[in-house]
């Protein structure tokens, strides 16, 4: 498929050795290479899936802003990855978020809520709090 998208843009490879002929050999190396850096690119796709979840196991950030509900700790080892520390404070939030919801109050109220109380969120903010405590049975839809 992406063979075909190259020849649809005339795009070409010379190789010295073999000129601009095309014949077999050719398209031989153009296969053995396109296969190569397919195998590459999720080589590459496996080493990220890999350090992301080591970095999950330690409670290490992932890059991104800042979770609600944690700080950034020090840097520690290689790299700019920093350990998560809980901030008390928002994690109280997200309790009475969890809390909230689970009585049925809106999104938009919960965030109005905590918006009150100091706290800069969003109702997308107090939506993923729920969805990713729903599976614990711990909010309410």
């Amino acid at each position: 498929m992406q063979t075909i998208q190259a020849k649809r843009q005339r795009i070409s490879l010379w190789l010295l050795e073999l000129g601009d002929v095309c014949n077999g050999a050719n398209e031989l190396i153009v296969t053995v290479l396109a296969a190569v850096a397919q195998h590459e690119r999720g080589l590459i796709s496996e080493r990220i899936k890999d350090e992301k979840a080591n970095l999950r196991r330690s409670n290490k950030h992932q890059g991104g802003g800042r979770p609600f509900g944690w700080k950034f700790g020090q840097v520690n080892g290689h790299g700019r990855a920093r350990e998560l520390i809980p901030d008390p404070d928002e994690q109280q939030a997200i309790a009475d978020i969890i809390a909230m919801r689970s009585e049925g109050k809106s999104l938009m109220y919960i965030r109005d809520v905590m918006r009150a109380r100091g706290h800069r969120i969003s109702h997308n903010l107090v939506a993923n709090t729920c969805a990713r405590n729903a599976a614990a049975g711990e909010c309410g839809t």
